[in-house]
């Protein structure tokens, strides 16, 4: 494809480990896979405010205990914030209001991820969901294939709500490589009727442990017929789980960009992804 510029837009003091990121009206909400906040900053006057998603949060709760938010997804005025079901305690869905600024419901979807398992015939220890689309009548899931069995696999529930009757599609995806190991979905959005989605190279075979850090694809996927369009390696160092839809204008389309640093570090580069529209 034609070249690509990425470059770092501005930096959050105050956020950890950002794993999720949604764009609206000059409001950046964003997610931490170790924090029990949802994070609202105005760019235009770069104040950050904390709203808690989980009773008693705490903006780095220890691995074995966190929540592990990894994705959100908005439609209409309400955000939808997705534990990984990685383990026992990932298994949270916040619903979260724009408007009032409050959590509307809590979910416990254990049974919903227990289906998508065996449904995809991923292992317990091979699903860890990091990215999550909701269009009003479809919900798309995305596994991240960073386990033994390297999964990357795409759930489709069709469904206004997930707690009613539904149909499921699973679709497993061979991402591209660098140094011979499979990069794996870290995040998606929908744009018009494409889903756009990063993916990244862990040197690691556990969906808990990280590993090194080898670099990060940005993809495309078309909705009507689940095949990718494209993939493009826009990076060789960075880790980035969180992608958000920013404007489209001059045969170019922008995004929002995040990184889980893996730490405890409470900073968080936000960076620009311009791509020209094909």
């Amino acid at each position: 494809m034609e070249k690509f510029t990425l470059e770092i837009l501005f930096q959050i003091i105050g956020i950890g480990s950002a794993s999720g990121l949604f764009y609206n009206n000059d409001a950046l909400y964003v997610i931490g896979d170790n924090s029990g906040f949802l994070y609202e900053y105005n760019m235009q006057n770069q104040q950050l405010n904390q709203h808690a998603l989980i009773d008693n949060p705490t903006q780095n709760i220890p691995k074995n205990l966190k929540p592990d938010f990894e994705s959100l997804t908005n439609h209409n005025d309400t955000l939808y914030v997705f534990g990984s079901g990685s383990t026992e305690n990932r298994n949270k869905m916040i619903e979260f209001d724009l408007k009032s600024k409050t959590v509307l419901q809590q979910n416990n979807l254990v049974d919903l991820y227990a289906l998508m398992q065996s449904f995809g015939e991923i292992k317990p220890e091979d699903f860890n969901l990091e990215g999550a689309i909701f269009d009003g009548e479809n919900w798309y899931l995305f596994n991240r294939g960073n386990g033994v069995s390297n999964k990357n696999t795409i759930f489709t529930i069709h469904a206004k709500k997930l707690d009613e009757e539904f149909a499921l599609i699973a679709v497993n995806y061979k991402l591209p490589k660098i140094k011979g190991i499979r990069s794996s979905f870290t995040d998606a959005v929908l744009v018009e009727d494409k889903i756009y989605f990063l993916s990244t190279v862990e040197d690691t075979k556990s969906t808990y442990d990280d590993g090194e850090i080898l670099g990060s694809f940005i993809g495309r996927i078309d909705t009507k017929t689940m095949k990718i369009d494209f993939t493009q390696k826009i990076t060789s160092t960075n880790k980035f789980e969180g992608l958000t839809f920013y404007k489209k204008e001059n045969n170019k389309i922008e995004f929002l960009l995040c990184e889980d640093n893996d730490t405890e570090l409470l900073e968080t580069k936000i960076y620009k992804l311009t791509l020209p529209v094909k």
